[in-house]
């Protein structure tokens, strides 16, 4: 897609959509937006990435803003994360400076890796009290757990989701909280997803900038889907506690799995 293409309503319009999703079930923005900009509108890969990057950099802004002002951020976690997730994100992106972006091959790499993306965030959202009692259990079963092992157990988490988030924008969510509940039982849940979305701030910004500089950024397709998510946000989470979460969570988790396979698998 042509980078100074002209505002869209249809973007506006899937954007609310998203947007009322996003405010409904907490799912990151990547989940839905990425693949539905790929599969509905044809919008290249690598570009509909970038895209969403800014456009999760600029969401997530305000939820940082309520967090800090709820003091519901360990910040501790948050530059642990920082640093491994910062430098992978600036790997990544020099390393996809790099490459045709419109080969076959780049094109194919970057559509299945955001269908297993998709795929493991489905899961996560079924099975994730399952697995992360598991992944405590692990953790017991070797030793006391010291805090310097959990600290370095941050870094690679971040250098994991630096990677994983700019390559496909999917990811910070779903993994980052459910390996942060493992690493930090003692932590209430409410203080591990403000951790996380403050951390997805500078991450998704960098991403999203560096996308930018390489020219993978349409920006009024981004001020087309900003146009229609801020209010869909909105109206979702005003809802949300009126809505059967269970029932949403599962719908959301088997759509993200079946559009998942379409990308992974097609």
């Amino acid at each position: 897609m042509d980078p100074l293409s002209s505002f869209d309503p249809l973007f506006s319009v899937s954007g609310f959509f998203v947007g009322l999703l996003v405010g409904v079930t907490g799912v990151g923005g990547g989940s839905l937006m990425t693949p539905l900009l790929v599969l509905l509108f044809g919008v290249h890969p690598v570009t509909a990435v970038g895209t969403d990057l800014l456009y999760a950099a600029i969401t997530k802004t305000a939820g940082t803003a309520v967090h800090g002002r709820n003091k519901t951020v360990n910040w501790r976690v948050v530059l642990l994360l920082m640093a491994g997730s910062l430098p992978a994100a600036a790997l990544t992106l020099w390393l996809m400076s790099g490459i045709d972006r419109r080969s076959i091959d780049a094109v194919h790499t970057v559509t299945v890796l955001l269908g297993y993306m998709l795929i493991l965030t489905a899961v996560l959202l079924i099975f994730r009290r399952r697995i992360v009692e598991w992944m405590r259990h692990r953790l017991r079963d070797r030793k006391p757990v010291e805090p310097s092992t959990v600290a370095t157990l941050t870094v690679m988490l971040g250098l994991l989701l630096g990677t994983l988030v700019t390559l496909t924008s999917v990811g910070a969510g779903a993994l980052g909280v459910t390996v942060l509940l493992a690493l930090y039982p003692s932590l209430h849940i409410r203080d591990i997803v403000g951790s996380d979305i403050v951390h997805a701030v500078p991450l998704t910004l960098v991403g999203g900038l560096g996308y930018w500089m390489i020219g993978e950024v349409d920006w009024m397709m981004l001020t087309s889907l900003l146009v229609g998510s801020v209010p869909g946000i909105m109206l979702g989470s005003h809802f949300a506690p009126r809505l059967p979460d269970r029932i949403i969570g599962s719908l959301l988790a088997v759509t993200l799995a079946l559009v998942g396979s379409k990308l992974a698998f097609s």
